[in-house]
């Protein structure tokens, strides 16, 4: 089995969080997928806490913490594995900027913006493909998690 047809290959779990983000059917399935995997792999991970970030936003309210807490620890664990890695920054910061702050989940937002702002400054030696570093600089510019000055700057990148 090759590495790109591997359901754990990146490019398929960057679609596959796309189709999660966009509906309760995609959340289910990317969940149910990501559930099953169980090895050390950072960036896999980081998708592994997102499936639970996005089980949170469909589950009952009894349920909801339960899960942001699972997502929140599989940031830590894949961050711990690979700190400097852009995609997994970026995971961990579209979720827990997405969190109400009187959770106490969102420590790593300034963190992981600056650290992403940086990294794509830096682009095309930014480290990200062209596709994740579309999808992030959309991310980053879209939601404001830019100044409008690195806004200019990164949309001439």
């Amino acid at each position: 089995m090759s590495a790109d047809v591997s359901p754990y290959s990146v490019s398929n779990l960057r679609r596959q969080y796309q189709q999660a983000a966009a509906s309760k059917e995609g959340g289910e399935k990317f969940h149910k997928l990501m559930a099953a995997y169980n090895q050390q792999d950072a960036v896999v991970l980081a998708y592994k806490a997102a499936s639970e970030a996005i089980r949170a936003r469909d589950a009952s309210m009894f349920n909801k913490l339960t899960y942001v807490q699972n997502a929140s620890k599989l940031f830590d664990q894949a961050v711990k594995l690979d700190a400097s890695n852009p995609e997994i920054r970026f995971l961990r910061l579209s979720v827990e900027s997405n969190l109400p702050s009187f959770l106490g989940l969102s420590q790593h937002v300034e963190d992981d913006r600056q650290f992403l702002v940086q990294t794509l400054l830096q682009h095309p030696k930014s480290g990200l493909d062209t596709e994740t570093f579309t999808i992030v600089r959309s991310f980053m510019v879209d939601r404001g998690h830019v100044s409008d000055e690195d806004a200019q700057k990164l949309t001439q990148l």
